[in-house]
């Protein structure tokens, strides 16, 4: 069923309200701070008022679903935040502004193939598996520096930060060291953008740093 306008509008006050607070407590502008709406579970028609409640970025996670939102919401800037296949690499980077979730060398190859083939340039993040569970992908932390020196040689591609997911745990606070570690690494790189934190945990992510929050239900629920 359709989620209300104003359900929507209500819940994304308190979401960013909430961002805004913990941006506070880590000493930062709300500003300095980036919402990403994951809009895989809803339709055209949620993203719209989103859209016109003045959320700018949006995320999807497989591609097909995000083609009907793209082309009715050609202003949003499009973020792809999940696993992509090699396959799909033409249809993403024809139609997404950035790929959140670049997890494998062969993945940033295609990428930057395709792109050259359109002359276009592709904003990128790495995505690190700092907790190291095996049911995730991306780098692992020490694979990461060895990384972006490979991708330094994809022209089309700008690697502008670093991406990780957090366990999925009770206590949110149980995922402040990944975050942590995400933020260092990115520290050592000298990246600006770090992506963490979903509903579950996105007020700690901003706490340890996080410049992306990615926030799919709790707009929605």
């Amino acid at each position: 069923m359709p989620c209300g306008r104003e359900h929507i509008r209500a819940n994304l006050e308190r979401v960013r309200e909430r961002i805004a607070r913990a941006a506070e407590r880590s000493g930062r502008a709300p500003g300095s701070v980036r919402l990403i709406a994951i809009t895989k579970s809803v339709g055209v028609e949620e993203a719209q008022v989103l859209r016109d409640l003045g959320v700018t970025d949006m995320g999807e996670n497989r591609v097909p679903d995000a083609f009907p939102k793209i082309a009715a919401l050609p202003d949003v800037r499009w973020h792809m935040v999940g696993t992509v296949q090699r396959r799909k690499a033409r249809d993403v980077a024809a139609r997404f502004h950035a790929v959140d979730s670049v997890d494998r060398l062969e993945l940033a190859e295609a990428l930057d193939r395709r792109c050259a083939e359109m002359g276009k340039k592709l904003a990128v993040l790495l995505q690190v598996n700092v907790s190291g569970e095996s049911v995730k992908h991306g780098f692992t932390p020490t694979e990461v520096e060895s990384a972006l020196a490979r991708m330094a040689e994809y022209p089309y591609l700008q690697v502008q930060g670093l991406m990780t997911m957090a366990p999925l745990v009770i206590e949110p606070e149980a995922a402040r060291p990944v975050f942590a570690g995400l933020r260092e690494l990115a520290r050592r790189a000298g990246l600006a953008e770090l992506s963490m934190g979903m509903t579950n945990d996105f007020e700690v992510a901003v706490e340890e740093g996080a410049t992306q929050v990615r926030i799919g239900s709790a707009l929605f629920g």
